[in-house]
């Protein structure tokens, strides 16, 4: 949230060790996004309420601009979940540093009518125009129908389930770290959460427990029937949009007033072997980078970029124009630290001829499989071109980032992957390394480019097609491209001569931490 000039951030965490278990609110703060100072926690398992567990929620600023957080608390050994909340002790305390949990608590217990085991992590709370505050909570009922359930509240204190959810959706299992808020259908800017005016749509995120994605949709919001209901062409479930098609989940977005913008901010775990490498490691699992986050003019997608605040850590600046790449050409970028980059690539190609058939039988297929067909050194027509990012020098570890257009029934398919299958010579059956992979949705035929931004920081790539409408993030684990032996290639394995028309590559620095 952001109160009196201070983000804040609250998120899980385990102070006595790097995995699972004795989870605490974390907290730190900042004046920028960038640069953090860690506090004590805000909230820890303490009383009867949360005795189990403080997991996920949300911070609403209510009227007279008095910050509130609410919780999901574990109250016993069975994981049953009620909706507790908490206040800061001093509101001058510019830092609120911090928090209390009133005596009132729990504030909503779950009914007979609900899995008392998946209830959890209220949204950030708006206000309809009947003066009644409304949030979300995520649950499951039986057959795996996942759900969105309403409650609603006239003082923040007693709440009423609502006779239906504000959606639901069969065959997606357990909900998670629901978020809902407004887009608009104007501009770019973001919108707080109780806004009531014209020219919106409203989006519904959830964190899927089954698949460890996170999907969304967009739609509209029946105020007076308090229902949600997805746009036509709007997809629930697996075959839906995510919000990043890699390694990124419980994300949370926030109204930040300063900028007009909403910002949305995810998870991405450690995916190298066990919980051993944690402990040796001493830390598991970061936050990615913020991004600024809007309604694609279509109407039909977000976009996200990441916050303009991150430019305050660029260094050393490497430009390139115009250079052509050939079939099997790759070019090496050289005079920036590759290990910790930040990479602004724009492509262009003078034909689509080239563009190999999209096979019919991968119309069922996750983009990912496809990718995984189809990886970076099996030559194409029109691609595979991009980045090879946090490569050793002689290529026996990188992580590839790059498209490959296909000629569909109707249209052409730009497929956009992070391949993590050659990013270490470590190993082990075990390690997560997928091909990630999301289509990506523009019109080829009047502009023939595309453009690619890729965030390098030592085991993270986190990139973003076509200007932020596909974004991937993987984590990664290089043995040999390490700090100043990683090395950043650019790559053409397709039959069409690609022309990279601009290259920015920027070292970064690193943030302050206090």
């Amino acid at each position: 949230m952001y109160y009196n000039g201070v983000y804040h951030l609250f998120y899980q965490y385990n102070p006595k060790g790097s995995v699972w278990g004795n989870i605490v609110w974390a907290h730190s703060v900042s004046k920028d996004l960038i640069n953090w100072i860690h506090l004590e926690p805000a909230i820890y398992p303490s009383k009867k309420f949360d005795k189990y567990g403080t997991w996920s929620g949300s911070a609403t600023i209510l009227p007279n601009n008095k910050p509130v957080i609410l919780y999901t608390g574990v109250v016993d050994s069975h994981d049953t979940q009620v909706q507790n909340y908490a206040i800061p002790v001093n509101l001058s305390d510019p830092f609120l540093r911090k928090w209390v949990k009133p005596n009132n608590n729990p504030l909503i217990i779950p009914d007979n009518s609900i899995n008392k085991t998946k209830f959890r992590d209220p949204t950030t709370a708006w206000m309809g125009q009947d003066g009644l505050w409304r949030i979300v909570i995520a649950s499951m009922r039986k057959h795996n129908r996942g759900m969105a359930l309403l409650y609603r509240s006239r003082d923040f204190i007693k709440w009423a389930k609502a006779q239906h959810p504000l959606h639901s959706s069969p065959h997606t299992g357990n909900w998670e770290c629901p978020d809902f808020f407004p887009v608009s259908l104007k501009n770019s800017n973001g919108l707080d959460a109780s806004y009531r005016g014209k020219n919106v749509k409203y989006v519904l995120k959830n964190s899927l427990d089954v698949t460890r994605f996170e999907y969304y949709t967009i739609g509209m919001y029946h105020t007076k029937k308090d229902r949600y209901i997805p746009d036509n062409n709007s997809i629930d479930g697996w075959k839906g949009l995510r919000l990043d098609y890699g390694n990124f989940y419980a994300s949370k977005s926030f109204y930040d007033p300063t900028k007009n913008r909403r910002i949305v901010w995810g998870w991405t775990n450690e995916s190298d072997v066990l919980p051993d490498d944690e402990i040796k490691k001493g830390w598991a699992g970061i936050q990615a980078i913020p991004r600024k986050l809007w309604l694609d003019p279509s109407g039909k997608q977000l976009i996200q970029w990441p916050i303009e605040e991150l430019k305050t850590l660029r260094k050393q600046n490497i430009q390139l124009n115009n250079k052509k790449l050939s079939k099997g050409e790759m070019f090496e970028v050289k005079g920036i630290s590759a290990s910790q980059a930040d990479v602004e690539v724009s492509f262009s190609f003078s034909s689509l001829n080239n563009a190999e058939q999209f096979d019919p039988n991968w119309a069922d297929l996750y983009a990912q499989d496809v990718c995984a067909i189809k990886g970076s050194t099996i030559q194409g027509g029109l691609g595979p071109f991009g980045l090879a990012t946090l490569a050793s020098k002689n290529l026996e570890e990188y992580t590839p980032v790059f498209f490959r257009v296909f000629k569909a029934r109707k249209n052409y398919k730009v497929l956009m992957c992070s391949d993590a299958r050659r990013s270490t010579m470590r190993q082990n059956e075990a390690m997560y390394k997928p091909s990630f992979a999301g289509y990506v949705d523009v019109d080829l035929v009047d502009m023939k480019t595309l453009s690619l931004r890729s965030l390098i920081d030592n085991s993270v790539v986190e990139s973003f097609g076509a200007g932020g409408k596909t974004c991937i993030t993987s984590r990664v684990y290089p043995t040999l491209a390490i700090h100043d032996n990683a090395h950043l290639f650019v790559f053409n394995n397709g039959s069409e001569t690609i022309t990279i028309e601009t290259l920015n590559a920027w070292s970064m620095d690193v943030p302050k931490m206090h």
